[in-house]
C-alpha cells in the first residue's frame, strides 16, 4: 500500500507519498517540497495573505495531480500547522483542499505538530536512548522528548518567518537587530530546559536532533552543496560552533548575496538568519553543543500512522 502525506507549513508546503519496504521502515516513493511563504505578514495582521494563499493552492493543485499520476496511493492526509493555527482566512485553503482530494485539512495543535515531527524525524536514523527533537518552522518552534517518561512536548510561537518580521527588519540585519532578537528568542525557548531536564533525568545523552527546512539549509551550507543531497544531510552531525560560523557568515551578507550561497534555497535568503538564530537558541536552551540534522519530519510521521493503519484525518483514494 502506498499513502501520501501533505504538510502545509508556514514557509513551506511537502509532499511525501511513501510504501512500507521489506525491512518495515517506510520508504519515499516520491517527495517534493515547495515554499510558499503562506505565513505572509501572519504575525502582524493575525489573517492569510491573498497572495500567499494563491500560491499555495497552486502548489496543492500539482501536488493533487502528482498523487493522481502516480497511482497506487490508497489514503492522503494534509495537516495544516502555525499558520493556519494562527491566522484568519484558511477556509480559502480548506475548501480547495476539500474539492482536489476530497479531505479536509487536519490544523494539528503545536503538541501533535511536536509528536509527528518527533516520530518522522527518526525515521532512518540509528539514534538510541531517549532523544530529545526541535523541529524549526516558520511560525513556530517544537520540541519533545521521544522515549522518556510521559515524552513531554512543547511549541513555541517563534520560527523563521516570525523572527524575521519580527526583529530582523535590516537586510542585513544590524547587529543591533540581532542582539535584541537573540534576546526575544531565548526567552520564548526558555521551556526547553525543562524538557531538557526530563531528557537528561530520562538516561538521554549525547545530541538532540534537529528537523525541518532551517536545519537541513544551514547544513547543507555548512557542506557547500552545490545541489542538495537529502542522504548526505540526513544524520549530519553539525556542531554548535560551525553552525554559529554559518550564521554570523549569512547575518553579513545582504540578501542577493545570500541567494548565492551553495546549499541556501533563494527562497529561504530572506528567513535563514532568523532560523539560524533560533537553531542557535534552541542548542543553549538543549545545553548541546552539537546537533544531529534529519532530513525528515512531520509527512513522514503521517506516513507512518497511515501506514499503521491510523485513518484520522485521512481519506481514501
Amino acid at each position: 500500500m502506498q499513502v501520501a502525506a501533505i504538510d502545509v507549513g508556514t514557509n513551506t508546503v511537502l509532499l511525501l507519498v511513501a510504501r512500507r519496504g521489506a525491512d518495515g521502515r517506510v520508504v519515499a516513493v516520491r517527495e517534493e517540497a515547495t515554499i510558499t511563504r503562506l505565513g505572509q505578514d501572519v504575525d502582524r495582521t493575525r489573517a492569510l495573505h491573498p497572495d500567499a494563499v494563491l500560491r499555495t493552492n497552486a502548489c496543492l493543485s500539482r501536488y493533487a495531480d502528482v498523487i493522481r499520476d502516480h497511482g497506487g496511493v490508497a489514503r492522503v492526509r494534509v495537516v495544516g500547522t502555525s499558520a493556519m493555527r494562527d491566522a484568519a482566512g484558511s477556509e480559502a485553503v480548506r475548501d480547495h483542499v476539500r474539492r482536489l482530494l476530497g479531505v479536509a485539512v487536519d490544523v494539528i495543535s503545536g503538541v501533535e505538530e511536536a509528536e509527528l515531527a518527533g516520530a518522522g524525524a527518526l525515521s532512518g536514523l540509528d539514534v538510541a536512548g531517549p532523544v530529545l527533537v526541535f523541529d524549526i518552522g516558520g511560525g513556530s518552534t517544537e520540541c519533545m522528548l521521544r522515549g522518556g517518561s510521559g515524552s513531554p512536548a512543547v511549541s513555541v510561537d517563534i520560527g523563521s518567518v516570525r523572527v524575521t518580521e519580527r526583529w530582523l527588519p535590516s537586510e542585513p540585519p544590524t547587529g543591533a537587530e540581532i542582539a535584541l532578537a537573540e534576546r526575544e528568542i531565548a526567552a520564548r525557548l526558555a521551556p526547553l530546559r525543562e524538557i531538557a531536564t526530563a531528557w537528561r533525568a530520562a538516561g538521554g545523552s549525547g545530541a538532540p536532533v534537529g528537523v525541518a527546512g532551517t536545519m537541513t539549509t544551514l547544513a547543507a551550507v555548512a557542506l557547500e552543496m552545490e545541489t542538495y543531497d537529502a542522504a548526505r544531510v540526513h544524520g549530519h552531525r553539525l556542531r554548535r560552533a560551525e553552525l554559529e560560523q554559518v550564521v554570523r557568515r549569512l547575518a553579513r551578507l545582504p540578501v542577493e548575496a545570500k541567494r548565492t550561497v551553495p546549499g541556501l534555497h533563494p527562497k529561504r535568503a530572506d528567513v535563514i538568519v532568523g532560523g539560524g538564530l533560533v537553531a542557535l537558541a534552541c542548542l543553549d536552551a538543549l545545553e548541546a553543543s552539537e546537533v544531529i540534522v534529519s532530513d525528515r519530519g512531520i509527512r513522514w510521521g503521517v506516513a507512518e500512522r497511515l501506514l499503521e493503519g491510523d485513518g484520522a484525518g485521512a481519506a481514501s483514494l
